[in-house]
């Protein structure tokens, strides 16, 4: 283990920093909502740790097992932990007696539990918070959904956009890449001028040249 001092950077975490951005990036693009409860911004930062960490990384601690597999000794599985995507409407299902209450209630999904019985997280429209089931029915996503969820951001008062920040809580408005601006100048080509020799000869232009007196002769 090779622990770092302070104002070090470590390159395998920065990059891995990274990648959790890009990803939460790529999955805010496919939401339907124009902003985001901060339940669901952190959700969606789970959702992708759990997807990157449940994969073997290439030349890495061990060529088949995951991270998550290592730590915790389970593995996931296509049928218990990927029948759902992230931000899916469904109906939960709870307990129930015999009593007019509703027996469902709407949700979005979030992840996997990780479980051996394929539970979810979920989070739930009415109770505003997280919440884990193992039975649910997946639906459409209607408008008065997506009304919902801003109602969700509306209650929190806060920005409900993605932002980046530092320890410190500064907002990064750039991409941490480590990479430098390239400030060599380009080098001018040269325009020949009446004055400039020409070290080659055009090809063609002396045999066109020699066949045109010959005809004349």
């Amino acid at each position: 283990m090779n622990i770092s001092v302070a104002n070090e950077h470590v390159p395998e975490i920065e990059r891995y920093i990274r990648t959790v951005k890009e990803r939460e990036r790529s999955t805010a693009a496919t939401l339907p909502f124009e902003r985001y409860p901060p339940q669901l911004i952190v959700e969606m930062v789970y959702n992708c740790v759990f997807s990157l960490s449940s994969f073997p990384y290439k030349d890495k601690i061990h060529p088949t097992l995951s991270p998550r597999t290592i730590m915790t000794g389970q593995r996931i599985k296509y049928d218990k932990h990927c029948k759902l995507e992230f931000r899916t409407y469904v109906q939960v299902h709870s307990k129930h007696n015999n009593s007019l209450e509703p027996r469902t209630s709407g949700a979005i999904a979030l992840r996997p539990y990780g479980n051996k019985q394929g539970g979810h997280y979920f989070l739930s429209l009415h109770t505003e918070k997280r919440i884990l089931r193992n039975n649910w029915t997946e639906l459409p996503m209607p408008n008065n959904i997506v009304d919902a969820v801003h109602r969700l951001l509306a209650a929190s008062k806060q920005a409900g956009s993605i932002t980046f920040t530092d320890k410190d809580g500064n907002i990064i408005t750039y991409d941490d890449d480590d990479t430098e601006e390239d400030t060599t100048e380009d080098e001018p080509i040269p325009i020949p001028t009446a004055n400039m020799e020409v070290d080659q000869a055009i090809t063609g232009v002396e045999e066109h040249d020699k066949n045109e007196e010959n005809v004349l002769e």
